[in-house]
């Protein structure tokens, strides 16, 4: 099978962090994987310019934008504080629409969502963005239908991430898609990051809102839980883990979570089901398995006391295919 060619496209004053979190976790997946249709990342610009990033480094293209050739299996424009300039380069937007054409997906990290939206390559799409420029977007592209909530979203072959190490998610999720969620776990294990981290997880998101005294142990559980998410997870369960009493390991879910370990997980699992919904075309049944729930049942009711929707409801409408319920 061809190898799994790769393009991440930037520009002056691009995220250093939004490049990394493309092309690292895809290097990871080759070196640890070793697949037979590998991943092959090339980051580009304007005629193979260095390009200046926001943190004063400079990072060194592999080539010429204009130089690539299709067809490519992943198109996928960085973010950066450059990117109105990017938005306003007639020959950049030639390029990405010409690339986009033969891509079997398309994707943009924070404010590269601009320029895929001056691209026209949004155009009557759901997207999101970085929160903090969410509303810019909304008054110069119209047409997009603009969410600042997710960390990223996926509008068919389209895909857009929230804000700079929501690229690392969504790549994580191009990943599963591609070999997985065996090497996925591998490549997040390496990373030492969420695997389970939800497209709809909001960018403010839970796993960042911790802090003060019994932190550390909150984010010890949280991070046993969103990784073992198809075994027992009760309190005392994860209360063992973590070396306390079910009681303390409660009140400490409250004043950081503001909800009760039990409630905590039985949401990472919605969560975590509703991504896998969303990119995968798993049965029910498997999703079900390894989102911790007993049966369909269990999750369906799960499901739709958070989302007021069931699963298969929820895939038709984002577009997913139903192998079996």
């Amino acid at each position: 099978m061809a190898d799994r060619k790769t393009a991440v496209i930037t520009y002056d004053h691009t995220e250093l962090l939004d490049v990394a979190c493309i092309t690292t976790p895809l290097y990871l997946a080759n070196l640890i994987g070793r697949p037979s249709n590998p991943y092959q990342v090339q980051v580009v610009s304007l005629h193979g310019a260095p390009i200046r990033c926001d943190t004063g480094l400079t990072l060194q293209a592999h080539g010429a934008v204009e130089h690539l050739l299709g067809p490519l299996d992943t198109l996928i424009v960085a973010g950066g504080v450059g990117h109105l300039r990017a938005a306003d380069s007639e020959p950049l937007l030639r390029h990405v629409r010409r690339l986009a054409d033969s891509s079997r997906r398309v994707a943009s990290v924070c404010t590269g969502a601009t320029v895929l939206a001056a691209a026209g390559l949004l155009d009557g799409k759901r997207a999101t963005t970085h929160w903090r420029f969410a509303a810019d977007l909304v008054r110069k592209y119209p047409q997009v239908t603009v969410d600042p909530d997710p960390i990223f979203i996926r509008d068919g072959s389209v895909a857009t991430a929230a804000g700079v190490t929501s690229a690392l998610d969504l790549t994580l999720a191009f990943i599963e898609e591609d070999h997985g969620v065996g090497l996925a776990s591998q490549v997040a294990r390496d990373l030492v990051t969420y695997l389970q981290r939800p497209g709809n997880q909001a960018q403010m998101s839970m796993f960042t809102a911790t802090s003060g005294e019994g932190s550390e142990i909150v984010h010890a559980a949280v991070a046993f839980i969103t990784t073992h998410l198809d075994e027992d997870l009760t309190i005392t369960a994860v209360a063992d883990h973590v070396g306390m009493s079910p009681r303390h390991l409660a009140r400490l879910f409250d004043a950081h979570l503001g909800d009760s370990p039990a409630r905590f997980v039985r949401r990472i699992r919605n969560d975590a089901a509703a991504r896998l919904l969303d990119t995968s075309a798993l049965p029910i049944s498997e999703i079900a398995r390894r989102c911790g729930f007993g049966s369909v049942e269990a999750l369906r009711q799960s499901f739709v006391s958070q989302y007021d929707t069931s699963p298969s409801a929820y895939r038709d409408r984002v577009g997913r295919p139903l192998a079996e319920h």
